[in-house]
């Protein structure tokens, strides 16, 4: 299927968090797109009407054949996969599965049916504990666990099967994303979330008693750790600015760091919550967790450069009030 020369997408994953604000955006902007998840952490209700659901594994070969043809799919957007840190720590064979050898099934399936052009969702995990300010993509990439590592292999795989097939891909390492769709459509509804800014607004609104800071002590102006937020909405256009840049060059393949590259500390983004709210969180202070690093910043110059990507809402308080506004809703949904 192709529409104004624009081809079909599968999006892996459609259903879930991210996933669905790239089906939202590529919808918007005409593409014909269709979605393969197998609702274990992913929603209907966040795939818009009239884009084709496909309720089942990336790694059932034979339905992603089917999907191929049915929808005469000629890119792949890759979202997928399990994304809790801590849990790959403690389950590690779950991520090397879901994130690894199905991400191999996948890459298979689409060399067997000539999809030339494959967008992967990676993580600023895989650089593990930078000693760098500001981190680019020629920064180290050293994952401290095996989620990052579960990623890391899977972008090698895609530029061995790239140098190997007539396939191009696009890697993106997303640092930490947040918000919601700006019109409400999705946002982030898995119950149990551990992202910083989804529990600060489920804490605002009572649906959880307090927010939890691990670690006072870092080595950043106010002792909890820095991070680089991006809102989802953003990430997603990148999404499509890059599948539009491998079409146009098949013999590139892009790897791009997606964050705004400025950081905001735990307390920095609690105080936004709070200011966004009008409620004050209840904090509690925990001890550091394993594995977290004083401060993770993304150099997005070359996403930038490469793309012509210039963010839309790279405002604090407007992501925090686009997640609030879909934790309201998303409360409305459930009933």
């Amino acid at each position: 299927m192709m529409i104004d020369n624009k081809p079909s997408v599968l999006v892996t994953g459609g259903a879930g968090y991210i996933g669905s604000h790239a089906v939202l955006a590529l919808h918007d902007a005409g593409w014909p797109v269709a979605v393969i998840d197998n609702l274990s952490t992913g929603f209907r209700f966040a795939i818009p009407d009239g884009v084709p659901l496909y309720e089942g594994d990336i790694a059932d070969a034979d339905l992603v054949a089917r999907i191929f043809a049915e929808q005469g799919t000629r890119a792949i957007m890759h979202f997928a996969g399990s994304i809790v840190v801590p849990e790959s720590v403690t389950d590690p064979l779950k991520y090397y599965e879901n994130n690894t050898a199905k991400s191999r099934a996948l890459i298979a399936a689409a060399v067997k049916a000539g999809v030339p052009h494959f967008i992967f969702s990676s993580t600023a995990a895989t650089y593990g504990m930078p000693d760098v300010a500001a981190v680019s993509e020629d920064t180290p990439q050293r994952p401290i666990n095996p989620y990052g590592w579960s990623k890391l292999m899977t972008e090698q795989m895609l530029a061995d099967v790239a140098a190997a097939h007539p396939m191009n891909f696009g890697v993106l390492r997303y640092f930490n994303v947040a918000g919601a769709d700006p019109q409400a459509r999705s946002g982030q509804s898995t119950a149990g979330a551990t992202h910083l800014i989804k529990v600060a607004i489920e804490a605002a609104l009572g649906k959880r008693e307090s927010v939890s800071v691990f670690g006072t002590d870092y080595a950043t102006p106010d002792g909890t750790g820095v991070r680089d937020y991006i809102h989802v909405s953003d990430l997603a256009a990148a999404h499509v600015l890059t599948l539009e840049a491998l079409m146009a060059d098949p013999a590139r393949s892009l790897t791009m760091n997606c964050g705004y590259g400025r950081g905001f500390s735990v307390n920095e983004v609690l105080d936004a919550v709070d200011r966004v709210t009008n409620h004050k969180l209840d904090r509690r202070l925990e001890p550091r967790r394993p594995g977290d690093s004083d401060s993770l910043i993304s150099d997005p110059s070359r996403l930038k450069a490469t793309l012509g990507w210039e963010p839309k809402n790279a405002d604090l308080d407007t992501i925090i009030a686009h997640a609030l506004a879909w934790e309201r809703k998303l409360t409305d949904l459930r009933g």
